[in-house]
This record gives C-alpha cells, sequence and structure tokens, in this order.
C-alpha cells in the first residue's frame, strides 16, 4: 500500500519542490495541492501559484461565456447577412447550441463585466464581407439582443 499523497505533497515542498512540480507537471501538481487542501496541511500548499490558478479558473470561465456570446451573435448575423443561403438552418442551430453554452457557464457575478456592445463589435468584425461570393445584407449596428436574451431558456414547440 503505497502512503498517501499529502506526504508527497509534504515532501516536495522542502526546498522548491513543490514549485518545480508547478512548472513540469501541472496534473501532479494539481492532485498534490488537492490533498493538501482535502488534509487542511497548509503547510504542504503552494500559496502564490495556488492563488494565481484559483484565479485562472474565474477569469477562464469567463472568458469562455465571453467567447460563446460572440459565437452567438455571430451566428445570428449571419443569418440576418445571408437570410436566402442554404446554411440559415445550419447558423440557427449554431446559435440555439452556444446560447446552451452560454447558459450552462455563466455565473450572475459574470454579469456585470460582460459588455454586449463590446462583444457585438467583436461579432461585427468577425462577420465576412462575403458568404458564397454573395455580399452581406444590412445587419444592425447595434446589438439587436441583450444579456438575458441570451441566457433564456429555448421556446418550447408543441407539436399539434
Amino acid at each position: 500500500m503505497s502512503p498517501p499523497r499529502i506526504k508527497t505533497a509534504s515532501a516536495l515542498l522542502k526546498g522548491e519542490g513543490m514549485a518545480r512540480v508547478y512548472e513540469t507537471d501541472i496534473l501532479e501538481w494539481s492532485e498534490l495541492q488537492a490533498a493538501a487542501l482535502a488534509a487542511r496541511d497548509v503547510d504542504a500548499l503552494d500559496w502564490d501559484n495556488l492563488a494565481e490558478e484559483i484565479e485562472d479558473v474565474g477569469s477562464n470561465q469567463f472568458h469562455s461565456v465571453q467567447s460563446h456570446i460572440v459565437q452567438a451573435l455571430l451566428h445570428q448575423l449571419k443569418v440576418i447577412a445571408w437570410p436566402n443561403l442554404p446554411y440559415v438552418d445550419g447558423w440557427e442551430a449554431e446559435v440555439r447550441q452556444e446560447r446552451g453554452h452560454i447558459r450552462r457557464r455563466f455565473a450572475n457575478s459574470m454579469r456585470r463585466k460582460i459588455n454586449m456592445d463590446e462583444l457585438y463589435r467583436d461579432a461585427l468584425d468577425a462577420l465576412p464581407a462575403t458568404q458564397d461570393r454573395v455580399p452581406a445584407g444590412p445587419v444592425p449596428k447595434e446589438c439587436p439582443v441583450t444579456l438575458d436574451d441570451l441566457l433564456a431558456p429555448p421556446a418550447v414547440v408543441e407539436e399539434s
């Protein structure tokens, strides 16, 4: 039977061992840190890197939501710009899929940081000038949806 993992974490901490593990094997480092946290072994914690990683978790989640918003807006813009192309159904499906990603990853604390106007400008910048050699039709200059629109559950279609 192998010794508990926390002893390994404490041993590695001597000198700069834990920082080396962080730099060379982030998975091993995260497992050791999780074990140290679970055991409440404050001496085994790599405080500087742990604080940075915790901050990164929130930041990555926030950037993921922003990216999905831009993608939802971009596909909606394509539907508006080229309503007669055969790709419309696919673009609308992409909008629904991106909205699902947004709903699953969104945390209410993000609301104060999300700038829909800025994200809409990003989507406008990503919109191609042509699609299959067809120039883009007119699109709204201002964002046509709100964050709440994107977060709303999909409409349920009742069959008759």
